[in-house]
């Protein structure tokens, strides 16, 4: 869907734009030529009205010149500046919320063409805590948002009681750090719940833990669901040759990303890494954020909001 919008942006812009440059070029001349022809033959005897109406712009010349320097401008802002963007699940809870509207920093990793996310000019790389938006490389066509857990050439070690551990890259290897635990500390349950299948039981509610975690340079807060096993999972993550289940190390120009909501969360423990090219930009801010809590016999469709969260208006973690 965005790579489809991406393409009609740029159609948009193109066809507007070249009707705007052939109309400065030749089709405005033309309409002079035509006043200039019309008043020899009347000898210079033309009223104001019949020359308005000789050189008055078509219809599609005139829409299409007043559009295209705000859909230009439209796309300049969002293919190399900043994005919007929705937040479409739980996966990053509790930092960012279903109904949060965000802000995507697009030059941050590099300025890219909007179409196939080519890298046109090197800007920078991604830094250990980074919340990310990508194209998951599974399926181009839909856009992710993770944070940033391993960098290139760095070892990732997710344990069965949920420990996260890294042992960064060490290219020199002198004075090397080791294979370390990612320091976080409890907050508090309850808050924050999760809503599952219980078979028999049906629709179960169970409590999340929250932990604060120093990830890189960044502080940031995640989810834990104690009553759901990591072991349940395992079998599902993605394997590398010669490591066991759990461990990876990051391919060079790629990177692995998980979700702040860890029992929640499609990310790299279970499809892989992203590759540089899928990444889309830094998420920076909320922008907006809505509430869509509503009673069961709510008459109100699914899409409509029910509450604006100002609070959550910022900078973003």
């Amino acid at each position: 869907m965005a790579n489809t919008f991406s393409l009609i942006l740029v159609a948009v812009t193109a066809l507007t734009g070249l009707v705007w440059l052939l109309d400065s070029l030749w089709l405005q001349k033309a309409r002079l030529a035509k006043v200039a022809r019309a008043e020899r033959a009347a000898g210079n005897a033309l009223d104001a009205a019949t020359i308005d109406k000789l050189t008055a712009e078509p219809v599609w010349i005139e829409q299409s010149k007043g559009i295209f320097p705000v859909i230009a401008a439209v796309l300049v802002l969002r293919s190399f500046v900043y994005e919007p963007f929705q937040i479409p699940s739980g996966s990053m809870m509790p930092t960012l919320l279903i109904g949060d509207f965000i802000l995507v920093e697009k030059f941050a990793y590099g300025i890219k063409e909007p179409i196939e996310n080519h890298t046109l000019i090197p800007t920078g790389h991604p830094k250990r805590g980074d919340i990310v938006v990508f194209k998951y490389p599974e399926d181009p066509r839909v856009d992710y948002i993770k944070r940033v857990v391993g960098l290139p050439g760095d070892k990732v070690v997710y344990t069965a009681d949920k420990q996260l551990l890294i042992e960064p890259a060490c290219p020199s290897g002198q004075d090397c750090a080791p294979l370390a635990p990612v320091a976080h500390s409890f907050l508090e349950q309850g808050s924050f719940s999760q809503t599952v299948n219980g078979g028999n039981l049906g629709q179960v509610t169970l409590p999340m833990a929250r932990f604060s975690e120093h990830l890189g340079t960044v502080d940031h807060q995640i989810l834990q669901t104690p009553a759901i096993t990591e072991e349940a999972k395992q079998p599902a993550y993605h394997r590398l040759d010669g490591l066991p289940v759990g461990q990876w190390v990051v391919p060079a120009g790629h990177y692995f990303v998980m979700g702040d909501n860890r029992d929640n969360s499609a990310d790299s423990r279970f499809w892989g890494f992203v590759p540089e090219r899928n990444l889309m930009g830094r998420a920076v801010a909320i922008w907006m954020s809505f509430e869509f809590d509503r009673t069961p016999d709510s008459w109100l469709p699914g899409w409509v909001p029910t509450g604006v969260r100002f609070d959550r208006i910022g900078s973003i973690q």
